[in-house]
């Protein structure tokens, strides 16, 4: 039975928005670095990004379903981290440039 993953999509599709990029915001804010480069910025979203492994690792069951979804994830995180090392996330472009400019 294939499972029908729309949620986890909706996960990842919203993660850098409502998660990732806050939490990169706020992590900039409690070190008091006004100004990182576009550069740090996208990785330090991309570390929060990562932590949904920890959850997939850690918080499933382990079966054979757990173990699709564990890789669809992957894939799925795979395509979202290359959207914002490469720039093309404007939700994460937006929030660098508001945080950056208004901080």
């Amino acid at each position: 039975m294939q499972l029908d993953l729309f949620e986890i999509d909706r996960v990842i599709d919203d993660m850098a928005r409502g998660y990732a990029a806050p939490c990169a915001t706020t992590w900039f804010k409690v070190t008091n670095n006004k100004n990182p480069t576009k550069e740090e910025y996208r990785k330090k979203v991309v570390e929060f990004m990562k932590h949904f492994e920890y959850v997939l690792a850690n918080l499933y069951p382990s079966n054979t379903q757990t173990e699709y979804l564990r890789d669809y994830v992957k894939g799925g995180l795979r395509k979202a981290i290359h959207s914002i090392n490469s720039g093309n996330n404007k939700e994460v472009e937006r929030r660098y440039t508001y945080y950056t400019d208004y901080s």
